[in-house]
């Protein structure tokens, strides 16, 4: 009987000696308070403390941790926006005391502090710049974080800005504004485009013009050269250059009725049509240089002499 009096003694025993030891993670730091005393940090590992005088009062993490904040705040250009910093901590291992006792709640004290920095910074600037200069918005915050948090145990690893989101009707007139400036360099481009068409165009016709007129020169020197030769043929037979023009220029009406008779469906008429009309032609044309000649030489002699 008196044996079973001892099973609760030994039972207690046991459970005291098995609550002396405990664990610690890695990454992770204890804090034992000795008659709710600070008393030591234990990290990862077996440790053991004294039963019913020692206790663990709060395990902290020493991993890097994150923590998200939303910021609406306005701009300078009056525009309202919301930003999404991150915020990359960790617990000083050093500092552990610090970080335990002297903060109750570090997630709100990194917060205000998130936004009494981005509403100090964003204001100075426009949208645009918002966009431009989101680094040196985190680079801000990161270093007005770290001179606040070090005294409290924690690090500030990193600060970015995640998430720049202005009011709807922003965006939408942002993407407006967007769009008419891609479609005004598209018009542009356009333009351009078709201005090098139409020079290019005129250049080609240009030259077409050049070279038909280059043609009809050299075609004509050669049909002078050919009459200069015929009259020099002609007139070593006998025939003067009148009869011998004369007849050219009959060769050539018919040469000309031959080459209108061999197209089918031409519409072409000759005018004159009858070889006496040609030599006419041929004699009013020689009386008009012959009078031209003439008006010339007598300009020349009735010329003032103070214009010479």
């Amino acid at each position: 009987m008196g044996s079973f009096i001892y099973i609760p003694i030994i039972f207690l025993t046991v459970i005291v000696l098995i609550s002396a030891f405990f664990i610690v993670k890695q990454q992770t730091a204890v804090i034992i308070e000795r008659f709710g005393k600070f008393h030591s940090i234990r990290q990862s590992g077996l440790h053991l403390k004294i039963p019913l005088v020692d206790r663990i009062s709060g395990r902290l993490s020493l991993k890097i941790q994150q923590l998200d904040v939303i910021v609406e705040t306005k701009t300078k250009d009056d525009v309202f926006v919301r930003l999404k910093i991150s915020v990359q901590y960790k617990v000083i291992k050093d500092k552990v005391y610090d970080a335990f006792y002297k903060l109750d709640y570090p997630h709100d004290q990194i917060t205000s502090y998130v936004f009494d920095v981005v509403r100090a910074e964003v204001p100075k600037m426009i949208l645009d710049d918002v966009f431009l200069k989101k680094d040196d918005i985190a680079i801000a915050v990161k270093r007005e974080l770290n001179e606040a948090m070090m005294d409290y145990g924690y690090d500030i690893i990193k600060t970015l800005v995640t998430d720049i989101d202005p009011d709807a009707q922003v965006k939408e007139a942002m993407n407006r504004i967007n769009a008419s400036e891609r479609e005004k360099i598209a018009a542009q481009f356009e333009g351009d485009a078709a201005r090098i068409l139409i020079v290019e165009k005129a250049k080609a016709e240009a030259e077409s013009k050049r070279l038909q007129g280059q043609g009809i020169a050299d075609q004509r020197r050669e049909i002078a050269r050919g009459l200069e030769e015929s009259v020099e043929v002609l007139n070593k037979v006998g025939i003067n250059s009148q009869e011998a023009s004369a007849l050219i220029v009959v060769t050539q009406h018919y040469d000309t009725l031959q080459s209108i008779g061999q197209e089918t469906n031409s519409n072409l008429i000759l005018l004159p049509n009858s070889p006496q009309a040609g030599s006419q032609m041929l004699n009013d044309m020689v009386a008009s240089f012959t009078a031209s000649n003439q008006i010339g030489e007598a300009m020349k002699k009735n010329k003032p002499k103070n214009l010479e």
